[in-house]
């Protein structure tokens, strides 16, 4: 049984997943999306950590996102251009889903601190795959 939660346990530390590094940026921003009766909701966002493929935001507004939702968010215009944001983050708005919630605060009883996955297609760097060879260059015989 020891050696079984040996092997289980490991002693190698956990490998990063992450195919993206955060930075911390503080900027302004808000979310846009259509609540379970069809209106559309909006409210006020401060980003706390970015990076290409999420974000997380703190909200400064009493509503309450559901998981799983889907939302356009957008960084307020003026700091757009924040030196830190990706390429993705400084367009005009973007669709994302909400997938993490975080504690409610006491006061309101709502969250304040959320998750989003950005629904953008990811940078991969281009693999020069060579070509398969023509028909011709076989060197077979074709049949019909």
């Amino acid at each position: 049984m020891e050696q079984r939660l040996r092997l289980i346990q490991g002693s190698a530390g956990r490998a990063e997943k992450r195919s993206a590094e955060r930075r911390r940026v503080q900027v302004p921003g808000q979310i846009v999306w259509k609540d379970h009766r069809g209106q559309t909701q909006m409210a006020a966002v401060v980003t706390r950590d970015v990076s290409e493929n999420g974000v997380s935001f703190e909200c400064r507004t009493g509503l309450s996102i559901p998981m799983y939702r889907l939302v356009y968010f957008q960084i307020d215009r003026l700091s757009r251009h924040h030196a830190e944001l990706s390429p993705n983050l400084r367009k005009q708005n973007v669709l994302s889903a909400v997938f993490r919630v975080g504690p409610s605060n006491e006061t309101t009883g709502t969250p304040t601190e959320y998750g989003l996955r950005l629904l953008v297609e990811p940078r991969v760097p281009a693999q020069q795959v060579p070509a398969p060879p023509a028909w011709k260059d076989t060197g077979c015989t074709r049949t019909a």
